[in-house]
């Protein structure tokens, strides 16, 4: 993975004013949130905050690296099953 690739755990970390890498590191390991929250001491709420924001910047790096392959017509073909219910 190369370093554009990855979040920008700095970021995350300030905003929310913890330690993002320690908490990637739990979840990881297996813990659940109420696992991690009642470890760290942050609030649930804010925990689920913080995982969506990292689901959602992994979710943009890999569609970052999905694009230029569609544009370049080599992107990978798509695997839907469609259900006719006619036949």
């Amino acid at each position: 993975m190369e370093k554009a690739d990855k979040i920008n755990d700095k970021l995350l970390s300030k905003k929310y004013r913890t330690n993002v890498v320690r908490l990637i590191k739990a979840w990881k390991k297996g813990l659940s949130d109420f696992e991690v929250s009642r470890e760290t001491g942050i609030d649930p709420v804010k925990l689920k905050h913080i995982k969506t924001d990292i689901e959602m910047a992994h979710r943009k790096l890999r569609l970052a690296r999905k694009t230029p392959l569609a544009l370049t017509g080599q992107a990978p073909g798509q695997r839907h099953i469609f259900f006719n219910p006619f036949m």
